[in-house]
């Protein structure tokens, strides 16, 4: 189920667009669900002055968008930086367990933008990614294994559906299943 906040945030999203030549961009998408989420930034003085998001997916995708940019606009960077995938639920009222993996894309689309920003500001040449940097990006490393209690089922942090121990993400929800949980 849904919160009312949620239902506003899709069916009336905030900061939606692109900024023309921005300071900073972040992109970030989902293998399993297929959700696409960029993020853009302008700063002054060291702060978020403008932010818009462009997301390709389901209604909770678009709500932590707009949720997420509404955060982030007129913040300094640092605090920025410290929005969490949790604080975005949070602030939308919750999330059902199977759509949690959409505040960590809206979050980490932030973090990227503002990371590309410190980046270009350092005169660091833009990242291009390779194939396997794209995989990686996807959560699909190879030789990726998780820890826990020998015996005992392994479940996804993120949405609790029961996964293989060995696997490298949710087949479910596509977040990385990280190596101790």
């Amino acid at each position: 189920m849904y919160s009312e906040l949620v239902k506003d945030h899709f069916m009336h999203p905030r900061n939606v667009g692109e900024i023309p030549e921005p300071d900073g961009k972040g992109e970030v998408g989902n293998p399993v669900c297929g959700d696409m989420m960029t993020v853009y930034i302008k700063v002054k003085d060291d702060a978020i002055a403008d932010v818009k998001f462009k997301t390709f997916g389901c209604g909770a995708a678009i709500a932590v968008s707009s949720m997420v940019t509404e955060m982030a606009k007129g913040k300094p960077l640092a605090e920025a930086m410290k929005i969490s995938n949790r604080d975005v639920a949070q602030a939308l009222g919750g999330l059902p367990k199977n759509k949690l993996h959409c505040s960590n894309l809206g979050a980490d689309a932030l973090h990227m933008a503002i990371q590309d920003y410190l980046d270009r500001k350092a005169g660091k040449p833009p990242k291009e990614k390779n194939a396997e940097q794209e995989l990686a990006g996807m959560h699909l490393e190879p030789g990726h294994a998780h820890a826990h209690a020998k015996g005992e089922k392994c479940y996804c942090p993120y949405c609790d559906i029961e996964v293989p121990s060995e696997a490298p993400f949710c087949t479910n929800c596509g977040q990385e299943i990280p190596p101790e949980h």
